[in-house]
């Protein structure tokens, strides 16, 4: 009689320990990732983890890199602007897919290759360009507040499936006095409810700003010299 075969156990990998983590931390947001957590995750004991990982802080640097290997690296010496576009959007897409990354991403200090390759090549376009010391200060500044905090503040606006933004926006403000409120019941009527209001849209808007400052400060910076 022919024995049935187990299916092959896939090997352990650091590369494996961090994907697992990261999917709990996708799932279940960061404070539920653990040794014990990504363990089960991965279907193996908690020691076997060590194996690849020392601990919790080595795996939060690895899992803060995967992040910024997921973001597009702007490209030193091509038109400043478009690279600056590009990084911005492409990392507020990858941030969308791991919210819980935003508070970790300046906050390790062991960064990791991928990590220190964005931010080089960040520097890089901006010196590239023409962006004296402190404008690129201001450039990195600006431009990561502003991604940073738009992704914080779109993930808190995520729904869960069914939800109408623009009906739960009228329920709540039915329960409000609108004559106590007049600016914010206007808001809610001129903008929120009307079809295909999405706030989401607002971050290209917002970028555009920031590069146009930034361009009017390098140009009133170039005339001073």
């Amino acid at each position: 009689m022919a024995t049935a075969t187990r299916p092959a156990r896939i090997p352990l990998t650091r590369e494996r320990v961090l994907a697992g983590a990261i999917a709990v931390a996708d799932r279940d947001g960061i404070h539920a990732l653990t040794i014990r957590s990504l363990a089960a995750e991965l279907g193996v004991k908690p020691m076997s983890v060590y194996h690849h990982v020392p601990g919790k802080e080595a795996i939060l640097d690895g899992i803060v890199d995967t992040v910024f290997a997921q973001m597009a690296v702007p490209q030193v010496g091509s038109d400043w602007r478009d690279e600056l576009w590009r990084r911005c959007t492409s990392a507020r897409e990858v941030l969308r897919r791991h919210p819980w990354a935003v508070p970790l991403l300046e906050a390790r200090t062991n960064p990791g290759p991928a990590t220190l390759r964005h931010h080089d090549a960040t520097l890089g376009v901006l010196y590239g360009a023409g962006f004296p010391g402190p404008l690129v200060q201001h450039g990195i500044a600006f431009l990561d507040a502003f991604v940073y905090g738009f992704a914080i503040q779109e993930a808190s606006l995520q729904f869960d499936e069914g939800v109408d933004p623009a009906l739960l926006a009228e329920q709540i403000l039915a329960a409000v006095p609108a004559d106590a409120y007049p600016h914010l019941a206007r808001f809610t009527a001129e903008v929120v409810v009307q079809p295909g209001y999405d706030f989401g849209a607002e971050f290209e808007a917002g970028l555009a700003l920031i590069l146009d400052g930034l361009a009017a400060m390098l140009a009133a910076t170039s005339s001073d010299r």
